[in-house]
């Protein structure tokens, strides 16, 4: 049983390795696309950030994933196995096909799909799913309306510079700020899913507090990831959206940091991918040629991947759920 169950922790890591690099878009692509940093150099410092996410978030996230989504009584290893499975196909999929799409949502609605199943509708915290669900919207519409605001008050004179020192030193601060809310809510959902393992095992209570390994395990193996750079999606944040300069690319990353920081205080399990969008969006609306300018036809692709990941990630686990049955 315990050999069982570290392997199972291993596939949960495994999962919170590919959401580091599948994610690693939303904190680096701008300063990449704005030549602050060397891609080299974006990656160190979203790994970072990721892992310095530690010292400043509490562990609301994780323990909204672990007990608030699905009852725990209705999970066993193979539903655990079985969600966590679900959630990395997607990604592996979404990463192919260069969509910067959600694995918090990939990983919920994989949850969503093996609760239904092992039992019913009963099963799923409905209310928790509805505020999920219902920031699926808000997260890019709030990202979008505070960068706007934002760079409302950036100089025109600026917003084409790209050797403005200040506004190069200030997205490396707004990057930094979206790399910390990226770890601290992205982290949490794998701390989720170890706690939930180890308490249908027994080797946790409902109301214990989530060991230190399995913290600073997530933390490190998320940082890890973002390390390795999902470099498809980072194409598509990064250049494929709208063209970025410093001053965007801060007032983006600051609208992004702000949803991220609000859904991290309140335990809300929210895309990165969606809030980071939006923003981008958010600021190529200042200028009537840029949002013109904007491609559309990406955006439309990002949401409508948006729309399948939960439906998508609910049928695949129900389907690796049934294959891991047959077998056992």
């Amino acid at each position: 049983m315990l050999t069982l169950i570290v392997l199972l922790i291993a596939l949960a890591l495994v999962f919170d390795f590919i959401n580091g690099f599948h994610d690693a878009a939303n904190s680096i692509a701008s300063i990449i696309a704005t030549k602050v940093l060397k891609p080299w150099q974006a990656l160190l410092w979203g790994a970072l950030f990721n892992f310095i996410a530690f010292f400043i978030f509490p562990l609301h996230v994780a323990m909204t994933m672990s007990t608030g989504i699905i009852e725990p009584q209705y999970f066993n290893n193979t539903a655990i196995a079985a969600a966590l499975l679900g959630a990395i196909f997607f990604n592996l999929s979404t990463w192919w096909l260069k969509l910067p799409s959600s694995s918090s949502h990939a990983l919920i609605g994989a949850l969503i799909g093996i609760g239904i199943m092992q039992g019913g509708l009963g099963s799923i915290y409905w209310d928790t799913i509805g505020i999920v669900v219902a920031f699926v919207f808000i997260a890019p519409v709030l990202g979008m309306m505070v960068a706007y605001f934002l760079i409302l008050w950036v100089p025109r004179v600026h917003l084409q510079d790209q050797k403005i020192k200040f506004y190069k030193v200030l997205q490396l601060f707004s990057s930094a700020l979206v790399s910390m809310g990226h770890g601290g809510n992205d982290a949490q959902k794998t701390m989720g899913i170890i706690f939930l393992l180890l308490h249908t095992n027994g080797y946790l209570q409902t109301d214990a507090s989530i060991p230190i390994w399995v913290v600073l395990m997530c933390y490190g193996v998320i940082s890890l990831g973002t390390l390795v750079g999902g470099w498809r999606i980072i194409e598509t944040v990064g250049y494929k959206i709208t063209a970025l300069k410093p001053p965007s690319g801060a007032c983006a990353e600051f609208g992004a940091a702000c949803v991220l920081f609000i859904a991290n205080h309140f335990g809300i399990p929210i895309s990165t991918t969606h809030a980071v969008t939006g923003a981008i969006v958010g600021v190529s609306a200042y200028n009537k040629n840029q949002f013109a300018s904007t491609n559309w036809k990406i955006v439309r692709r990002i949401f409508i991947a948006w729309l399948i990941t939960f439906p998508a990630a609910a049928l695949l686990s129900c389907g690796v759920y049934i294959i891991l049955e047959f077998f056992a």
